[in-house]
């Protein structure tokens, strides 16, 4: 089967655990070479590069922490020198602050303004750090969340809010790149078997949350990053400003 990205360089924010990984494999499978970022667990993320060295690909694990917008820069100079180009972004990193109403007075206030500058001004500065060196027909991904535009339930307030952020934006930078032929989509996946869902929720579901999905189940990772790969190859070519959701039908 042909690979439709070989001769592509992908970077996956947030790469060496999750969804993030499993981004960085089937963009691999593809025959992207991938660069992946981490904050803190370096033998993970090697961990996570060896994988996809072993699919015929080059890759790197960069450490940087999205939450300094100030990383930005070093980040795409260090993806360029490594890799030699960039054609695909796809902004995956993001923390979630949950479970605390606005009203609760042991709101962890410092963490949640820590998940604005992860979640929103993070992508932002990655972003406008890689529109200067994007490839034309280039590719932009970032990975929302439903909550960015239905909340089903309390407790998600700030979360919710730098989920809607990123719409906005992205919308915004697929007009500002259009002429160059460079997409810019959002996919917003529901409940997914990730660290940061059972953070959030527990090991397990709650019966209340899966009644509200018309498919009663929640999303594999592979179905979430199979639209991530689709995207950013060349079938995605003329899907811009999008908003996807990968969600059961939650927000119907």
């Amino acid at each position: 089967m042909q690979q439709s990205l070989t001769g592509k360089v992908a970077l996956v924010t947030g790469g060496s655990r999750g969804l993030g990984t499993e981004i960085a494999g089937q963009l691999a499978d593809q025959g992207a070479d991938v660069a992946i970022t981490y904050v803190a667990s370096s033998a993970k993320a090697e961990a996570v590069v060896e994988k996809l060295r072993a699919k015929g690909v080059r890759a790197v694990a960069i450490q940087s922490d999205q939450a300094d917008t100030g990383a930005a820069q070093p980040l795409i100079k260090e993806v360029l020198a490594q890799l030699g180009q960039l054609d695909i972004l796809v902004n995956n990193a993001a923390i979630a602050v949950q479970g605390k109403t606005v009203d609760d007075p042991e709101l962890d206030t410092e963490n949640l303004d820590r998940q604005w500058r992860t979640n929103v001004m993070g992508p932002v500065a990655v972003t406008r750090a890689a529109a200067q060196v994007l490839s034309p027909e280039g590719r932009i991904i970032f990975i929302g969340s439903l909550l960015g535009g239905h909340v089903p339930f309390a407790g998600v307030a700030d979360y919710a809010g730098t989920k809607a952020a990123i719409v906005g934006y992205a919308k915004g930078v697929a007009r500002d790149l259009g002429a160059k032929n460079i997409t810019v989509n959002v996919i917003q996946p529901g409940v997914m078997p990730t660290e940061m869902s059972r953070e959030a929720l527990g090991e397990t579901v709650p019966e209340s949350l899966m009644d509200l999905h018309p498919i009663r189940r929640i999303a594999t990772l592979e179905e979430v990053a199979a639209m991530v790969t689709f995207l950013a190859g060349p079938q995605g070519g003329y899907i811009t400003g999008g908003v996807i959701d990968i969600a059961g039908g939650l927000s119907i």
